[in-house]
């Protein structure tokens, strides 16, 4: 945990907190990231622009802070491409199975109060430090 930065990581946190607070404020809409991709592709979907607002947010907000310099690290991905599409299908499932992503029960369920999202972050947190201690105490990665 070199590059561990609470006061960034704060900062982060209460920006993210922030931007569900106003999409709740504004539109009345949880920023679950699953829903409002999903509800993109829905075709008979009449609120198109703030989700493609939110969605575009999420993309250029790490570009643009990569562009002003600020010291991001590089992913490092998997080489093989099966791994990668083989994870992503994992993850959609996964949410789709969950009723929603880490960030709509996380994020906005836990500050709700919502016993299905409590439930589910839990399940989300206990799966997460298992494969983690798996991958790097069993697997040796």
């Amino acid at each position: 945990m070199a590059n561990f930065t609470p006061v960034s990581a704060a900062i982060g946190g209460a920006l993210i907190g922030l931007s569900a607070v106003l999409l709740m404020l504004s539109t009345g809409r949880i920023a679950g990231i699953s829903g409002i991709f999903s509800g993109l592709l829905n075709l008979r979907g009449e609120d198109k622009g703030w989700r493609i607002a939110f969605l575009a947010g999420l993309i250029l907000a790490p570009v643009i802070a990569g562009w002003i310099g600020y010291g991001m690290a590089t992913p490092m991905l998997p080489a093989n491409w099966a791994v990668i599409v083989a994870a992503g299908l994992l993850v959609g499932f996964g949410t789709r199975l969950g009723g929603g992503c880490t960030s709509g029960h996380g994020i906005c369920g836990v500050a709700r109060l919502s016993p299905r999202s409590v439930a589910a972050t839990a399940i989300f947190m206990v799966t997460a430090i298992v494969t983690v201690a798996v991958a790097r105490h069993v697997l040796g990665g």
